[in-house]
């Protein structure tokens, strides 16, 4: 038999990543019996093991890690379509509201940001829009679970696997320094410069849920960078454009060996919502 049932995904997903099955059934909010016997059967109707157990625990065998990077994403997209189901219901609603929910990086092509918002909103029959700010490389989650519908990313930070998407905008980079630091006063810095600076270590966004090794301090949001950046705690390294949120205690050195950013607008490949070609077809004639 080749279908699975969600909640079977459910279950073996929540195991493959405590890899503990008590821990596993207290996240779900079962016994782990039940839990136990789940897995079982799942592995007896696929015809493979997806887990060894033995007394130092358990671990994934091949099979699965494969059904643990196809499972999550089979069940980010039934969330996806719940969600953007439930928002199309609104607009089919009589005087319903029809409203996008778009993805930006926090503080990052603001000005970019900003025209495209302008621009759609003349649009005759424009959408609402709700801007969904968050962290680094954060808007690719929200698009395949469906809390966002459309995105702005930035090669070669975000992955565009997945998506379509047009390219919007393209950027050199800058480093981000307190303006009192004696690497402020150059007119150009390179990325060998700012990348062990004494007492001035970079700072560090979660991927995925965690963060790279290192010594800097680990950011949550862009205020608390801000903050560490002008106290003369981190370092950080941005897109041109990000100088439109510098503090006056912030100095922004252009980076010359730094690979370009491009932004691009990017959806889930299967949409066929009228109000995102709106915006879309907007956005390429900015």
């Amino acid at each position: 038999m080749d279908t699975l049932e969600t909640r079977e995904l459910r279950y073996f997903v929540a195991v493959a990543e405590e890899l503990h099955f008590g821990r596993a059934a207290e996240r779900l909010g079962m016994a782990q019996p039940p839990l136990s016997r789940a897995i079982q059967q799942l592995e007896r109707r696929l015809g493979v093991s997806l887990l060894e157990r033995n007394r130092r625990g358990v671990s994934l065998t091949g099979a699965g890690e494969v059904l643990l990077q196809e499972g999550r994403a089979a069940l980010d997209a039934t969330t996806a379509a719940a969600r953007r189901t439930r928002r199309a219901g609104g607009a089919d609603s009589p005087g319903g509201p029809r409203r996008l929910v778009l993805a930006v990086k926090a503080a990052a092509a603001h000005e970019l940001l900003q025209k495209l918002l302008d621009a759609y909103a003349a649009e005759p029959d424009a959408a609402d829009i709700e801007v969904l700010p968050c962290g680094f490389c954060e808007q690719e989650e929200l698009l395949r679970d469906g809390r966002a519908d459309v995105a702005l990313m930035h090669a070669p930070f975000n992955s565009l696997a997945g998506f379509d998407s047009e390219e919007l905008l393209t950027e050199g980079q800058i480093a981000v320094l307190p303006a009192d630091h004696p690497l402020a006063a150059h007119k150009s810095l390179t990325l060998a410069d700012v990348s062990d600076i004494p007492g001035l270590p970079a700072a560090r966004w979660p991927r995925h849920g965690t963060y790279p090794p290192g010594p800097g301090p680990e950011i949550r949001d862009q205020t608390q960078l801000a903050q560490l950046i002008a106290l003369g705690r981190t370092v950080a390294v941005f897109p041109d454009s990000a100088r439109a949120w510098l503090w006056s205690e912030h100095t922004a050195v252009p980076l010359t060996d730094a690979p370009p950013v491009i932004t691009h607008i990017a959806w889930p490949a299967h949409s066929r919502s009228l109000a995102l070609a709106g915006l879309i077809r907007t956005a390429t004639r900015l």
